[in-house]
């Protein structure tokens, strides 16, 4: 966005666009994990921690 934009928008027109942004960058995040893992990533249970013994 342009600065003159920017100040023209309300608060809640910016705080809507940084979210939008936001939850864009989250799900490209998540496919690329996604892409990585194959069929193997979190199949497998975490080890118990010592604590718990």
């Amino acid at each position: 966005m342009n600065e003159d934009a920017r100040k023209k928008m309300s608060r809640e027109e910016r705080l809507a666009a940084k979210l939008r942004e936001n939850l864009r960058r989250r799900k490209a995040q998540a496919r690329a994990v996604a892409g990585t893992c194959g069929d193997s990533c979190g199949k497998e249970p975490l080890p118990n921690s010592p604590a718990e013994g």
